[in-house]
């Protein structure tokens, strides 16, 4: 019984933190008297708490504001200095290493390309291994302040996996990338040269995207929300409820391989008819291409996204449109917006957001076409509740959006730095947990 009052003690303990931390990261900087009715917690704990945090380097003052009548209040805020994060995106044509401090502002980036070589399992790791060495030399950076490694994978990632299947750790199933039971996790602990405490957390490349949107970008206060992530193939990911509610959902869907067209093109996953065919940047280069599209043999996929666009709308004063370019982007339109149309008749969103190189290359002349696709596909009444746009952050979000799984497992566990592992590791906590204001290119997202 005693032992089970210390572990409720302790839990109650690190609850406290966790609340004190999500609400300074979500809304700081407040002041100590502002933290109590955002909290629930007394003006006593919210001491004891500050008190502690602060001592551990993860919480600093940031000046003061006058009160009615009384003593000027002391804001708070996250301290920048006060832990580090690592992102990786694991890409189509790269793998993106960025090095965060606490508040997610970037301090170094690295990239590593993968146009020759592909999805080499044995490279990629290598490539994460000599990324993360680089970001943290290049900033000058201490290992040993590192509280998590966040990497976002194309795939569908099985954790707690079995040694039979690959485990310990999470194990990912990429079939349009090749790969079959990768036990990524096992793999990079034993390749990446970082402290044996540093969690990783794997998770889909769509997921992390739409929780980048979520926290910082064009998800922020939607109570649901679906992010669809498009470059060379499809995804997506829907999440419900709020930012710092515990019952947070956030989950991967393989929405690119939903069927558009019975008897269509073949996938590279194999099946045919699959949105990925007709609406990821490979398939419309293989159809620009077949059209006869001038384009190099050897032209990869942005370029030929480009040029596709270009001879699509070639601006003023230039050559009249290619018939052909516009046909094949007004069914690459079509088949986008009937996919939405499912997300919406399935989910209910109240947004949904296109992002990913290649929606973002694509959404700013095709959005009007999406938009009204998605309405004749949808049920009225669904649809006139969701708005369709495009994502806020950027090409960087699958990046910044895996360094929010370590930085959320940390929020939720109170600041309190991670233990030396027992595989399988603590991937379940970030889907959970609170969520930082904003973030800026340079800047800090706390407050």
């Amino acid at each position: 019984m005693a032992e089970r009052s210390r572990r409720t003690v302790r839990d109650l303990r690190r609850g406290n933190r966790a609340r004190v931390l999500q609400r300074l990261y979500f809304d700081g900087p407040l002041s100590r008297q502002e933290l109590g009715p955002a909290t629930g917690l007394s003006s006593g704990s919210i001491s004891n708490v500050v008190a502690e945090l602060a001592s551990e380097g993860l919480l600093e003052e940031a000046g003061v504001v006058d009160s009615d009548g009384g003593r000027p209040r002391t804001l708070l805020r996250i301290a920048p200095g006060g832990g580090l994060f690592v992102g990786i995106d694991i890409g189509e044509t790269r793998v993106r290493v960025e090095l965060f401090d606490l508040s997610l502002t970037e301090l170094a980036r690295t990239d590593r390309l993968l146009a020759q070589h592909g999805y080499d399992v044995e490279r990629i790791v290598g490539h994460v291994r000599s990324g993360v060495l680089d970001v943290l030399r290049d900033a000058g950076a201490d290992p040993r302040m590192l509280l998590g490694i966040g990497i976002g994978v194309p795939g569908i990632i099985e954790r707690d996996a079995p040694e039979a299947a690959g485990g310990p750790g999470a194990v990912v199933h990429g079939q349009t990338i090749g790969w079959s039971a990768v036990p990524f996790e096992r793999l990079l602990r034993e390749a990446v040269q970082v402290p044996p405490e540093v969690p990783f957390f794997i998770d889909n490349g769509a997921k992390t995207l739409g929780q980048a949107e979520m926290w910082f970008g064009g998800g922020r206060g939607a109570g649901a929300a679906a992010v669809a992530l498009i470059g060379s193939g499809v995804g997506a990911s829907v999440s419900r409820g709020d930012i710092l509610d515990e019952d947070l959902s956030n989950a991967a869907l393989e929405w690119g391989h939903t069927t558009v067209q019975l008897r269509g093109r073949r996938c590279r996953c194999g099946s045919i008819g699959c949105l990925e065919a007709y609406a990821g940047a490979e398939a419309m280069r293989e159809r620009w291409h077949e059209a006869g599209g001038p384009l190099p043999p050897d032209a990869d996929d942005e370029t030929a996204l480009a040029a596709l666009l270009t001879a699509a709308y070639p601006g003023p004063g230039a050559t009249a449109p290619d018939p052909v370019a516009v046909a094949i982007l007004d069914e690459t339109a079509e088949c986008l917006g009937a996919a939405l149309a499912d997300l919406v008749n399935l989910f209910l969103p109240e947004r949904i957001l296109l992002g990913g190189w290649a929606g973002l290359l694509i959404g700013p002349h095709l959005l009007p076409q999406i938009r009204r696709y998605a309405e004749e596909y949808a049920l009225e009444h669904a649809v006139a509740r969701t708005t369709i746009g495009l994502g806020h952050l950027g090409p960087d979000a699958v990046t910044v959006g895996a360094a929010t799984l370590p930085l959320s497992d940390f929020l939720a566990r109170g600041g309190t730095r991670p233990a030396p592992p027992v595989l399988p590791g603590a991937g379940a906590a970030s889907d959970r947990a609170a969520a930082p204001a904003g973030r800026g290119r340079g800047r800090s997202v706390a407050g």
